[in-house]
């Protein structure tokens, strides 16, 4: 029993750290998979596989030399000196990431609870701050409720666009789009994703000593990632084209329930996006700390305020001129993974 519950919280973490505001919301998936058609469905499998794969091999990098942060790693994978241009980089990449978390729980308020963006904005601030102050344990303790809720409401998202007119979208939607860039697809989302996850993916493998609990939490947290994105781009398919349009297009698909359900849901939505923010603003303090040598209590009102500011430019607009740069910008650090020997591994000097 206490395997398994090793392997769920690492799965948990692993799942909550991936699905932010892009994938909750459903922006993500239309920018990177549903936009492109049927052929959608293979590169959702190529991405399951890099997730799975990489995700565990992150893990397992960072266990064996013991890291303290992705800097650490980073050093590793690119050497001193260009490691820690990458890890500069990569911090300001998660600052971005958090402001683009923190403007999509503010457009979950507005648009789907008809409340002001500012006040959800503040409201998701403070929440974090008081988890974030706790660290890694309350990380993991928010996924582990979060991330059941995600896989219950992924299937019921399937359900629901079952008996809609356009159910068969996933198998016969064309594209205009490029050969290559449908290709591209699903390498710029899981290197801009695991990426910005190796912010807590590095003091997670550290964290759990255990090794197979590291590989079959990656195996579960890697599958279920790519079990969810198959269940959202067939319910946006459905809706194609006129999804989107909307900021929040999950949300309009569960409108058709209405009831509890919607509720429930708008619930999963705003929990996936906020288990992101606590993942990216923790580990984007903790480089900040490691680098600068300031104390992570300062650090942290600091970061939030940051976002709480740049998150002003809007949901939407972030998030379709952000995660394309950031994508293409991670792909050298996806290579270098792919190619890096797992162990023996050195601590950084």
């Amino acid at each position: 029993m206490k395997k398994w519950g090793s392997i769920l919280q690492v799965s948990f973490t692993y799942i909550g750290t991936v699905v932010g505001a892009g994938f909750a919301s459903g922006q993500e998936i239309l920018q990177f998979f549903t936009r492109y058609g049927w052929m959608a469905t293979i590169t959702i499998g190529i991405a399951t596989l890099l997730f799975t794969w990489l995700g565990i091999k992150l893990m397992l990098m960072a266990g064996a030399m013991n890291a303290k942060s992705y800097e650490d790693l980073n050093r590793v994978l690119f050497g001193k000196r260009i490691g820690n241009a990458v890890s500069l980089l990569t911090m300001v990449s998660l600052l971005g990431v958090s402001t683009v978390m923190l403007a999509g729980a503010g457009s979950v308020f507005s648009e789907q609870l008809d409340l002001p963006y500012q006040f959800g904005l503040i409201f998701t601030l403070t929440a974090a701050y008081v988890l974030l102050v706790r660290g890694m344990d309350a990380i993991m303790a928010v996924n582990s409720v979060v991330v059941p809720l995600m896989a219950v409401f992924s299937i019921l998202v399937v359900w629901n666009a079952l008996d809609t007119p356009g159910a068969a979208n996933w198998l016969r939607l064309e594209s205009d789009y490029s050969t290559l860039r449908i290709w591209m697809a699903p390498f710029l989302y899981a290197a801009f994703n695991l990426t910005m996850s190796q912010a807590v993916l590095v003091p997670l493998g550290v964290k759990v000593k255990d090794r197979q609990a590291l590989i079959w939490g990656g195996v579960l947290g890697g599958v279920t990632i790519g079990f969810m994105l198959m269940a959202a781009h067939f319910a946006l398919s459905s809706q194609m084209p006129g999804i989107l349009q909307f900021d929040i297009p999950m949300g309009q698909l569960i409108q058709r329930v209405g009831g509890l359900l919607q509720w429930l849901f708008l619930f999963v939505i705003y929990g996936e996006i906020f288990t992101t923010l606590l993942a990216d603003v923790y580990g984007l303090c903790l480089q900040i700390e490691q680098r600068f040598r300031w104390s992570y209590q300062i650090v942290l009102p600091g970061v939030l305020v940051f976002s709480y500011a740049i998150s002003q430019i809007g949901f939407k607009t972030l998030i379709s001129s952000l995660y394309p740069l950031f994508g293409m910008l991670s792909m050298v650090w996806l290579v270098l993974m792919m190619i890096r020997p797992s162990e023996p591994l050195r601590p950084p000097s």
